[in-house]
């Protein structure tokens, strides 16, 4: 019997053994739980003048801030794509230096909320500027400084003790004259909305121009403290929100209208696999993908489950090159009918 997608069982058979294609609209799971890991306390004492500290990027959704993230840590630890409101975690990025820790904190892009969910976001944006020593705001080059970016300014303004700087991203897609214009434009926006500019730098997180500064002027703005991280970690959301993430970001390409913001993740089962060799571990994850109607479910499985098995393999590549381990990826596509707008299905999406 064929399924909402048009195929049919012994279509789906023939889908390889890295996604299981369940299309049961089930509930969500109750268990359902993702919580963040908060910081560690101090490690060991650190040298004098050693300084550590939070730094939040924020601006308007695809304003390059979790491309800036990736970069300054070194690995990717933040999801990009060119669809907005990608990010929908507070991420936190660790940079370790000789001198200082920098923990970078990529939030989710500020923006007028249509959804319950939109709202929740913007919640948690202003909600991480006031626990931080410095908020970055993204200001990307190839585009024109407007209503969006005033008021994420203005927002900002009514945040006391936290110390602002400008970043003019994504400098490499523009001339030099271009960019001229923007860092006037720039520091035009804080004499109209009364806000001092720590710093304005320009940066591309693509080809590393003046990353390093960036990295300079966050750490020197920081106070002075010991590290809060143990030394090598890059991150501390879990492993199990990174992996989602990676398969969210999958999903996305090649999607358009309104189905990126309709596409959640969850993990609900991950772990190394039992009686393997030491030598030859394998991680197996079982994620659900969920969607918000029928139709969607359709495109997201694609003809004979050819889009969910390309969506499968890209998120099984990333997350194997993240926690350098093999990974079988079990991933199933189900409804929660207009989860965007729902708080009860919002808390077991962990929103």
């Amino acid at each position: 019997m064929a399924d909402d997608n048009g195929t049919d069982d012994q279509d789906l058979e023939q889908v390889d053994d890295d996604q299981d294609l369940d299309l049961d609209d089930d509930e969500l799971d109750d268990e359902f739980d993702l919580s963040g890991v908060a910081p560690a306390g101090a490690f060991y004492e650190a040298p004098e003048g050693y300084r550590s500290g939070f730094a939040s990027f924020v601006g308007r959704p695809n304003a390059g801030k979790s491309t800036l993230t990736n970069a300054l840590v070194g690995q990717k630890i933040v999801i990009t794509s060119s669809k907005p409101q990608t990010t929908r975690n507070v991420v936190r990025g660790i940079v370790h230096r000789e001198d200082a820790q920098l923990i970078l904190v990529d939030t989710p892009g500020l923006h007028r909320p249509r959804t319950l969910l939109g709202e929740r976001l913007n919640d948690l944006v202003r909600t991480t500027w006031a626990e931080v020593d410095v908020v970055a705001v993204c200001f990307p080059a190839n585009e024109k400084i407007g209503p969006g970016d005033r008021f994420i300014v203005t927002e900002l303004g009514k945040v006391r003790r936290t110390v602002r700087i400008a970043v003019a991203t994504k400098t490499d897609l523009v001339t030099p004259e271009q960019l001229g214009q923007h860092l006037l434009d720039i520091a035009a926006l804080g004499a109209e909305t009364s806000t001092e500019w720590a710093e304005i730098v320009p940066v591309s997180a693509v080809s590393g121009d003046q990353v390093q500064l960036l990295a300079d002027l966050l750490v020197g703005l920081l106070p002075e403290g010991p590290p809060l991280y143990p030394d090598g970690d890059l991150t501390d959301a879990p492993e199990e929100a990174l992996a989602a993430d990676l398969i969210r970001e999958a999903a996305l390409e090649g999607v358009r209208d309104e189905l990126p913001h309709s596409i959640a993740v969850v993990v609900e089962e991950m772990g190394l696999r039992e009686g393997r060799p030491a030598d030859k571990p394998l991680l197996d994850i079982v994620a659900n993908l969920y969607v918000e109607r029928d139709s969607q479910k359709g495109i997201m499985i694609g003809h004979k489950g050819s889009r969910l098995r390309s969506v499968g393999t890209a998120a099984r590549k990333q997350i194997e090159a993240l926690l350098g381990t093999p990974v079988y990826l079990d991933l199933q596509v189900k409804i929660a009918k207009d989860w965007q707008r729902d708080p009860r299905q919002l808390r077991k999406l962990g929103f």
